[in-house]
């Protein structure tokens, strides 16, 4: 399964910029990532954006000669390699030595060892016009659920339609706000963050209170097939419940961006950007519609809060601004 970003960087400044984003997309602490293009393309400034915003310090060179470096963050241990000079046979021996590697491993010229299986992530850059260049980037370190898949569990679970709409319309916001994020030069998972949106109100059900209920048909019917869902899933919100859902089908580092999406410090804080923009488009949509931040703080004011506006919702505000300025 391949997520894919495609970027075009107009000057060396636009592509260092690119590599400090990669930084924001990562949800393994052990990961190889391989780079590819010609000499001069930009690998090499690239990394320099990305080790700079996992805190290195050191001037990045490329270890053309010595054939790799090494480098050591409080978050992080680094190995840089270049298979450049090398043949087949001895850049397989070079990457063997190293596949243990407890940290983050980037290879530039990993073409050169004959296959690129060994990445979770490929970047490839590739020369344009008016001396620019094309990065396009392939995400293979996390698996999401297939549209047929989300679909199937909605009907399991008698998610009501409205729900199912404000799901579709979070989904395609947010999709809309990544191509954006693309044009700009940040490295985001396009259809990650779309799957995302799609599944992240899937159990919505177990926050609902009793009582009169509006936009679904609050049978006993109803009611018994979500109990049986909450029973799996005993003192959990939707957030975290859905997460655990995920997770419990193998696809534990999606379900990261799942959990993070509610309000409140049960959701856990945003790290990476896939979460913030879940979040983010999440509270631009009121039900199915796009609206501003200050329309849905207001709807959330007379839904749950009764007219009244409290300490708390005031803060999710001012936090849903600041992400808002960082995000657009």
């Amino acid at each position: 399964m391949v997520d894919t970003a495609q970027i075009w960087l107009p000057d060396a400044e636009s592509t260092n910029k690119c590599g400090k984003s990669l930084a924001y997309t990562l949800y393994e602490k052990s990961i190889t990532i391989g780079l590819t293009g010609s000499l001069g393309a930009g690998k090499t400034t690239f990394l320099q954006g990305f080790f700079e915003e996992l805190g290195v310090t050191e001037n990045v060179t490329s270890p053309t000669y010595a054939l790799e470096q090494r480098y050591s963050t409080p978050s992080t241990d680094i190995i840089h390699i270049d298979l450049y000079r090398l043949e087949e046979k001895q850049a397989q021996e070079l990457l063997s030595q190293t596949d243990d590697f407890d940290g983050i491993r980037c290879i530039e010229w990993i073409d050169k060892a004959g296959s690129n299986d060994i990445c979770d992530i490929l970047i490839s850059i590739e020369d344009g016009k008016d001396d620019g260049r094309n990065i396009i980037v392939e995400f293979r370190d996390i698996t999401y659920p297939t549209v047929e898949q989300i679909i199937e569990w909605r009907k399991d679970m008698s998610l009501p339609l409205h729900i199912c709409k404000h799901c579709d319309a979070v989904a395609d916001f947010a999709a809309s706000l990544a191509k954006n994020m693309m044009a700009n030069g940040t490295i985001v998972r396009p259809e990650t963050v779309h799957r995302a949106g799609l599944i992240h109100d899937l159990m919505r059900f177990i926050d609902f209170k009793e009582g009169p209920s509006k936009g679904y048909d609050d049978s006993e019917e109803l009611r018994s097939i979500w109990n049986t869902w909450k029973l799996q899933y005993p003192g959990l919100k939707h957030e975290a419940a859905c997460a655990a859902f995920l997770e419990e089908h193998d696809h534990t580092h999606f379900a990261s961006i799942v959990r993070t999406h509610g309000l409140g410090s049960h959701s856990g804080p945003l790290h990476t950007i896939e979460q913030k923009l879940l979040f983010y488009a999440d509270k631009r949509v009121a039900e199915d519609k796009v609206v501003t931040l200050q329309k849905r703080f207001d709807d959330f004011t007379v839904r749950y809060g009764n007219g009244k506006q409290t300490d708390e919702a005031l803060v999710w505000l001012d936090e849903c601004k600041t992400l808002e300025k960082e995000l657009l």
